[in-house]
């Protein structure tokens, strides 16, 4: 088959490999529709996160079509998807970007992403782990508990991949901020992450939602999602535009939740210095630099409440589903280049290099 490999920093090739096989009971095999590049795709491309094995296959967003089941991925677990009691040979499917085996003490609390037997899709270390979804096919173990089926009613598989990771990050952040009625929210980092969590935090009732990015494109589309776009500062020095914003919405006071999507300590510290005492933190954008963005002290004497991590995407699929439907025609606009599997380097670059209009990237096998 047709796959993107990793074949070290900032070399993603596009070659022929094995098809992958049904190794366990409850393995599937998914013929790709489409696939995703993402964000967090370009940590082991830049060398950000290391260990990444070499001839890895890359990407864990995709949507396609059950070729293939072991005889246990045939039984679903009872869960939140009434009238799909199993899974058959022809349904269309979405993954979350990891596997999850639904019965550990994780999965059973809601805690998917840290499932005790789950894995990454497109991460193998020494050997171990799973392929990715930039490929002709994949395999996908815990199929039964981890694979969902595309309502009938998304007819555009782009509109299910944002489901499977960067709309269910976004529904995270804004349960992890606690957005309510009324909040002034922030969301810093206007990728599709920071996008889709501006529309979440205006579903759940926020009265303004500013958004912060340096790129312009980002903030013309974050001002087409509902928010009011300020340019971040690029240097220490810069004015903030931000600021004498949320101020002028608060009397001065300061928001009352920040998203940061960035995955920067930059991000961290610009987000939290638009907020007021007592407000919310919560970051869902992937970190890999040693240093946080804020001291304790500031976290203690501003009394603020800082919330991090994974998003649990299998727990949240159907309700961003559900969200797609409702939102697709503004969705579909965030999409912003459909191109062939074998364009997969080049998109590589040109989205790593954050190029203006480079938002969201689908690659068809």
């Amino acid at each position: 088959m047709n796959a993107l490999i990793f074949q070290g920093i900032e070399r993603i090739v596009h070659e022929t490999v094995p098809d992958p096989e049904l190794i366990d009971e409850r393995d599937a095999i998914v013929k790709v529709e489409v696939a995703g590049l993402c964000g967090s795709d370009l940590h082991p491309y830049f060398g950000r996160e290391t260990g990444l094995d070499p001839g890895t296959v890359m990407g864990h967003e995709f949507v396609g079509e059950v070729v293939a089941l072991g005889p246990e991925a045939k039984r679903r677990l009872e869960d939140d998807l009434p009238g799909h009691p199993v899974f058959r040979v022809g349904d269309r499917v979405v993954a979350p970007f990891t596997t999850n085996c639904g019965t550990c003490f994780y999965c059973r609390a809601g805690l998917t992403a840290r499932c005790q037997r789950g894995s990454l899709f497109g991460w193998r270390e020494r050997g171990h782990g799973l392929h990715g979804g930039q490929a002709d096919y994949v395999r996908v173990p815990l199929a039964d508990a981890t694979l969902v089926p595309v309502p009938a009613g998304l007819k555009d598989p782009g509109l299910a991949i944002l489901a499977g990771d960067i709309l269910s990050t976004a529904l995270f952040a804004t349960d992890l901020a606690r957005v309510s009625e009324d909040d002034v929210v922030v969301v810093v980092g206007c990728g599709p992450v920071g996008l889709l969590a501006i529309r979440c935090a205006l579903a759940a009732g926020a009265r303004t939602v500013v958004a912060v990015d340096t790129v312009e494109s980002r903030l013309v589309m974050a001002e087409r999602f509902g928010a009011v776009p300020a340019p971040a500062p690029l240097t220490d020095g810069d004015p903030y535009e931000a600021l004498s914003i949320v101020h002028a919405r608060t009397d001065g006071i300061g928001a009352d939740a920040a998203i940061e999507a960035a995955g920067t300590a930059r991000g961290t510290h610009n987000a939290a210095s638009l907020l007021r005492a007592g407000a919310r933190l919560a970051a869902v954008g992937v970190h890999s630099e040693p240093n946080f963005g804020l001291t304790p002290k500031e976290l203690y004497d501003r009394n603020l409440t800082y919330s991090a991590g994974r998003c649990p995407a299998r727990r949240q699929l159907p309700r961003a589903l559900a969200f797609a439907i409702r939102e697709s025609e503004l969705l579909s606009g965030m999409i912003s280049h459909r191109l062939p599997l074998s364009r997969g380097p080049e998109a590589y670059r040109r989205f790593g290099a954050r190029e203006e209009g480079w938002l969201k990237v689908l690659l068809s096998p």
